[in-house]
């Protein structure tokens, strides 16, 4: 069977052209950055996709990972046939249906009901293909008390419910997906990934652009890794997804990540001030790149303008997509300082620390015990990174200690006893 979709030395370039400054600001600026103020406009080059090979057969998912900027979404344009190869041969095989940037398809001085005929005409579907799916459409979207209201008055998470849901009932051969799903609300994620998997039963061919890599490998039957437009790496999700990991986490010095006092929030009384925040490892060494399950504290100085009693010492971490890990604090782990006055230092110290390959934001706070008053509080205002290593593990936030067992005995006579029954 031939494929879905073959790249052949596939490039696309991109032309950037420099004007002239018309204005004497953007004379000025030129001026100042020592640009060439040429009368004639500079043209420059982006190779966005550069020489990229592969072939995807009919029925596989594929996930293309990538950092920002590395051609992940110009592929895809390539593929629905939006952007033509500078060079190269492409082919695809098959209706496509593509739900790209948003309100892609999408006229905005149209109803929905209109653009549900105008996107569907342009996915392929003729006007008596269109009426027979309309009724299911508008349910699929849950926008029928919308249908007749002009799309430039929706909302983003509107947008994404009435283009997935006409992307989906064109009954596509190839369905293409960029990191569209983030905008709607969870429920409706739900019910769109419950299609995309049913899309998958019927063998449809799946490409998929997320930075959302559990929902990626997950869904993904192959990876393409892409960086600077060239092609890094083709292959199983499992291993590809764990080599992208651990490079995307490294950090190259390890230096404290602290911003400045201007890049974060701070607020509070003053009485007690936060002086310094370290992450240390099981040496007692500052460092800011770990490892699962290495040894890490949280050191915390401090000076107390005037004594208090028993303040309150916490954190807050959270992973770089902004979920919240934990929050703990000192009088929830039963330390009680009595009264502090003048300077100090307070750790939280983890024995094993089993956030997964990740970077991770910081809060770090001092507060009263007893009243709702802030005495210093530093809004995710330190970095640290976990990086590949320590374990096996790579999907979800967390490595929990655990073991597997397997009762072989139990399973050989549950074997022999399914095979007695068929053999009767």
């Amino acid at each position: 069977m031939p494929p879905a979709i073959q790249f052949e030395s596939v490039s696309k370039r991109f032309m950037m052209t420099t004007e002239r400054p018309q204005t004497i600001l953007e004379w000025l600026i030129a001026l100042t950055r020592g640009q060439w103020l040429s009368r004639r406009r500079q043209e420059q080059a982006l190779w966005a996709v550069r020489d990229i090979s592969f072939e995807l057969p009919p029925g596989e998912c594929l996930g293309i990972i990538g950092r920002n900027g590395s051609g992940k979404s110009t592929m895809l344009k390539l593929i629905a046939g939006i952007l033509r190869p500078t060079s190269g041969r492409l082919t695809v095989r098959g209706r496509v249906s593509a739900l790209l940037e948003l309100g892609a398809g999408f006229h905005p001085d149209l109803t929905g009901r209109e653009n549900i005929y105008l996107n569907g005409s342009v996915l392929g579907l003729n006007r008596a293909e269109i009426e027979e799916q309309f009724d299911s459409i508008v349910a699929f979207s849950e926008l029928a008390d919308f249908i007749d209201v002009p799309v430039k008055h929706y909302s983003s998470g509107m947008y994404v419910r009435l283009g997935f849901s006409v992307a989906i009932h064109v009954k596509p051969d190839i369905l293409i997906l960029d990191e569209i799903l983030a905008v709607g609300d969870q429920s409706f994620q739900t019910k769109c990934m419950e299609q995309i998997y049913a899309l998958k039963r019927r063998g449809a061919t799946i490409i998929l652009v997320s930075h959302n890599l559990d929902m990626v490998r997950n869904l993904a039957t192959r990876l393409l890794w892409i960086e600077h437009g060239r092609m890094r790496g083709d292959g199983p999700v499992q291993a590809l997804a764990g080599q992208y990991m651990a490079e995307a986490y490294q950090q190259p010095a390890d230096t404290q990540e602290v911003k400045d006092e201007e890049a974060f929030e701070r607020w509070g009384t003053g009485e007690i001030e936060i002086t310094g925040v370290r992450f240390l490892d099981g040496e007692g060494q500052e460092k800011t790149t770990f490892r699962t399950n290495d040894p890490f504290t949280v050191e915390i100085a401090y000076n107390a303008h005037k004594p208090i009693e028993d303040p309150e010492f916490g954190l807050a971490i959270y992973r770089q997509d902004g979920v919240h890990v934990n929050g703990p604090n000192s009088n929830a782990g039963g330390l009680k300082t009595g009264v502090v006055s003048g300077p100090g230092r307070i750790r939280y110290c983890v024995e094993h620390l089993s956030l997964l390959p990740a970077r991770y934001h910081v809060t770090v706070a001092v507060h009263d015990s007893e009243l709702p008053v802030a005495y210093d509080h530093h809004d995710q205002a330190y970095d640290f990174r976990v990086v590949a290593g320590g374990t096996q593990e790579l999907h979800g936030l967390l490595a929990m200690p655990s073991r597997w067992e397997w009762d072989g005995s139990s399973s050989r006579e549950m074997a022999q006893t399914e095979l007695g029954h068929v053999e009767r």
